[in-house]
């Protein structure tokens, strides 16, 4: 996006005059001629940016609609102005000679963009982009809407957002035949090449081919050929003559082509039929494994989602396994961004703080691929949810739970002690909690489904009374108790987390306070001395004091919250605090 901006103010009235001439046969006569004519005056250049103030007026100004055609782009109707686009673009000129299929129709002729643009796309913003360009000769700067992601530590120089926004202009720039724009744009887009990851050099490889860039093509598979993108990938996002140049030159560099796995392609053809039945028959049949066809991983990249939840239903695939490239089936998600396929892998065990071989988390992954135009969008009343921002919710809610729980595996193996450790502080902190802002631990209670568990005990029935999880059954085996105080420690954990992802700044007055108190047991209201008991109950309404503030604030940022968001583009919400456990004295 950058890249493109620091140009944009050169490509100015200079430009002009080839624009208006439309062709690129006359710029080359023009440019041959021009040591022989006199260098264009101070005055020239003034008129040129009256006259591109005034034709700006025509997209900008409601009064000076004079538009007698329209552009349909992702839904939103563009009117434009037929003589303009006409006189600048000789591919306009011939579909408006042609007239469209509304011409006979009441109303200005309408064109679809997905009919304009058949082998690529071009979104609202890059087409408005572009449409200044035409009618102004200046090409305005990338829209951030479109052109960056919402992850704040990215430099937005070569992620997702950026690179889909230059190929759309490279899109609309070379259908539309705008010579000098195509030149631009592909300069950026070839920077972006050797930045980028190489599953986001796809796009631009797509975009050269069908664009017919040799230049940019050229560069692109020499990219990706040296790449460790697997020749499945290759095979399934590249055109075919892509994909056998791509492994012609790796053929070249190797000693021998590597033997494809008649087995693993019947796998992949079955999972490409949406077969899960078959995939069975094929592993009694052989000796493959899913885990060595990488199938959840095909399955996850390529198939409906329905697939991915068959193939994890027959219990021989591994969630955390890791591709040749070092990418877990999570990673290989968060590039497709479908809660449907997340919600099953994160219920089946899928790890979401896994990095990938560059310490990039799923999370993150998805954050450098969406818009924040996409993540603020507002989902209507009987709309589907916002599918972007909800990946990340997701994500971000399994790393929270991550951080706050600890290692649940390591959990499993702690002796019952420790359990009681762990448990002892987090009754404790529910209990505060439904004393203080019951409304709200209710609230998140429900969020984290603990209902099916034991009722909260709080601070005096944890520590004895009849019936609380204390209690010792004889005829209870250990690992039997530590399941089930296991199974108490993730509820409470639950609840936590929904608690500090809801009401962070109500969570973050209460883990101070358990952090400042030594001994829960002895802050019951009810112990000590009359003495102590006064001071308790200051501390007390000292306490529901902070927390009644706090959670105004929460309240307050949750409602600006979009609002913030979009006039930074940036922010990033938290990912949950790890908390120490201190043992009792």
């Amino acid at each position: 996006m950058d890249n493109i901006n620091e140009l944009s103010s050169s490509l100015s009235f200079s430009s002009s005059s080839y624009l208006s001439n439309g062709s690129s046969s006359n710029h080359v006569s023009a440019s041959a001629s021009a040591s022989s004519q006199p260098a264009p005056s101070f005055e020239h250049y003034l008129s040129l940016s009256k006259l591109s103030d005034n034709l700006k007026k025509l997209l900008l100004d409601h009064e000076y609609d004079y538009s007698d055609a329209e552009i349909v782009v992702e839904g939103n109707t563009v009117g434009v102005n037929r003589c303009i686009l006409a006189s600048q673009s000789q591919f306009f000129q011939d579909l408006f000679r042609k007239g469209s299929d509304d011409a006979k129709k009441e109303g200005k002729p309408r064109y679809l963009m997905s009919e304009l643009v058949p082998n690529g796309r071009v979104g609202y913003e890059a087409f408005k982009v572009f449409l200044n360009y035409l009618y102004t000769g200046k090409l305005n700067p990338s829209p951030g809407e479109v052109s960056t992601c919402v992850d704040d530590r990215c430099p937005h120089d070569a992620c997702g957002p950026a690179i889909s926004y230059a190929v759309e202009l490279m899109y609309a720039s070379s259908t539309f035949q705008m010579k000098e724009l195509v030149q631009l744009v592909q300069r950026h887009l070839s920077n972006f090449v050797e930045k980028a990851l190489v599953e986001d050099v796809i796009p631009i490889l797509v975009a050269a081919f069908h664009c017919q860039l040799d230049q940019l093509l050229s560069h692109c598979i020499q990219r990706v050929a040296r790449s460790d993108l697997d020749n499945v990938a290759i095979e399934k996002e590249l055109p075919h003559e892509v994909s056998n140049d791509i492994k012609l030159i790796r053929l070249k560099h190797q000693e021998m082509e590597p033997v494809e796995d008649k087995r693993i392609r019947s796998i992949h053809k079955a999972l490409d039929s949406d077969d899960v039945e078959l995939v069975g028959l094929l592993l009694k049949e052989s000796d493959i494994t899913l885990d060595e066809a990488y199938a959840l991983h095909y399955a996850v990249a390529y198939c409906d989602p329905k697939v991915v939840k068959e193939v994890l239903g027959l219990g021989k695939a591994n969630p955390n396994l890791r591709n040749s490239r070092g990418h877990t089936v999570l990673h290989v998600a968060a590039r497709r961004k479908l809660p449907s396929v997340l919600v099953p892998l994160l219920k089946w065990g899928a790890s979401a703080s896994e990095t990938t071989l560059d310490g990039q988390t799923s999370v993150a992954i998805c954050r450098r691929l969406t818009r924040p135009k996409d993540f603020l969008e507002n989902t209507q009343t009987g709309q589907e949810s916002n599918k972007d921002r909800m990946c990340i919710d997701l994500l971000e809610r399994e790393m929270q739970r991550n951080s706050i729980s600890g290692n649940m595996s390591i959990i499993s193996e702690e002796i019952a002690d420790d359990l009681h450790v762990r448990l002892d502080y987090l009754e404790d902190r529910v209990a505060f909690a439904r004393l203080l802002f019951p409304a709200e631990t209710k609230l998140a209670k429900e969020m984290a489904d603990t209902h099916s568990t034991s009722v909260y005990s709080g601070l005096t029935a944890s520590r004895g009374s009849s019936g609380n999880l204390r209690e010792v059954d004889l005829n209870e085996t250990p690992s039997g108790r530590t399941k089930r105080l296991q199974t108490r420690v993730q509820a409470l954990l639950n609840t936590v987390e929904m608690g500090r992802r809801f009401f962070p700044n109500c969570s973050e007055v209460l883990d101070k306070f358990l952090d400042d108190e030594l001994d829960m047991a002895d802050f019951i209201l009810e112990k000590g001395t009359p003495e102590e008991q006064r001071t308790k109950r200051t501390r007390f309404l000292e306490l529901k004091e902070d927390v009644q503030q706090a959670f105004y604030k929460d309240v307050a940022e949750q409602n600006r919250s979009a609002s913030s968001f979009s006039s930074s583009c940036s922010s990033s919400p938290k990912v949950g605090v790890n908390r120490k456990v201190r043992k009792r004295r």
